[in-house]
């Protein structure tokens, strides 16, 4: 896939090419544009190899410890990682998921966006005459995909119970959209200063137009 990522955006790399199977964000951005992001995801430890199968094997691991958070926040101005916690846990399958929870402080939208995405293209905020619109581009259109059908469809077997999870607290009233405009598979909720979006792993891996969020507060 044709993204640069930090942490969040890393880990729909990583449901592709190792395995990171479930990803939850809680963002919660104040009028100051100050605000916090309460991270989970899970990495499946029996599918850590996966991504080799398909000749990926120099592409980078999904951070997992404390040291790899606190290198990721030493790089950027403006965020500082307040909560970390790793654990092992059993998975509806029977087998054991890393399960790894973190909270990091930001104090400007600045650094939100260079956690979000270090490239700067995946992760966009602009201002517009009523307010503000942050753009997410979750999967690019333009992915060259899995070449191989056999790991892709492996792949969605396997990631048929997780979740990318994301909800954003905003300071005033938002709404939240999809490009494309229709995504049967995704649960959104818009309205009030709370929206969030939902859908299966299995779901995100089979679409092929790409998927980006625009929440509008």
């Amino acid at each position: 896939m044709k993204v640069n990522v930090n942490i969040l955006l890393l880990c729909l790399l990583a449901v592709i090419l190792n395995s990171c199977l479930g990803v939850s964000a809680d963002i919660t951005i104040k009028a100051d544009g100050s605000g916090k992001i309460a991270l989970e995801y899970r990495v499946s430890q029996a599918l850590e190899s996966i991504g080799r199968l398909d000749g990926n094997e120099k592409t980078p691991a999904v951070p997992v410890s404390r040291t790899d958070f606190e290198r990721t926040v030493s790089r950027i101005p403006g965020l500082k990682l307040s909560q970390y916690s790793s654990k092992n846990i059993r998975n509806d399958s029977g087998g054991s998921d890393l399960v790894t929870n973190v909270t990091l402080d930001f104090k400007d939208t600045s650094a939100l966006l260079a956690f979000l995405d270090s490239a700067g293209s995946n992760a966009v905020m602009v201002q517009e005459a009523q307010g503000a619109l942050l753009r997410l581009t979750l999967l690019d259109p333009s992915s060259e995909g899995i070449a191989n059908p056999d790991l892709l469809s492996l792949l969605r077997e396997v990631s048929g119970s997780y979740e990318l999870g994301l909800s954003l607290n905003l300071p005033r009233n938002a709404s939240i959209t999809t490009i494309p405009a229709t995504v049967p598979a995704a649960k959104l909720v818009s309205g009030g200063k709370r929206v969030s979006f939902s859908i299966g792993m299995g779901e995100l891996l089979s679409m092929k137009e790409g998927l980006v969020l625009e929440i509008k507060f």
